[in-house]
């Protein structure tokens, strides 16, 4: 089950059991529509470059240094430009 999906679909959405299903906060069974998770999951996949540009980005100590060392146009082009076109917003 795509948990990440169900959730955004849901909600409402307290426990899901890969075996049993999705439950409130009741522990009432959620019935769940496949069409409705297949949605989320595009949604989510939209916002997917913000997490690969997370984690391709160097620590900010390390982009403040090249900054100081090099300058922010510098930094802009041999960093910022590098991730942005390796993940692309879609």
């Amino acid at each position: 089950m795509d948990h990440e999906a169900i959730r955004k679909a849901y909600p409402n959405v307290n426990l899901i059991d890969d075996e049993l299903g999705a439950f409130d906060k009741d522990d009432k069974k959620v019935t769940l529509d496949q069409s409705k998770i297949d949605a989320a999951r595009v949604e989510l996949d939209k916002l997917l470059y913000q997490y690969d540009r997370q984690r391709a980005y160097p620590d900010i100590g390390t982009q403040l240094d090249y900054i100081y060392h090099n300058g922010i146009d510098k930094w802009k082009t041999d960093i910022v430009d590098l991730v942005k076109a390796k993940y692309p917003k879609p």
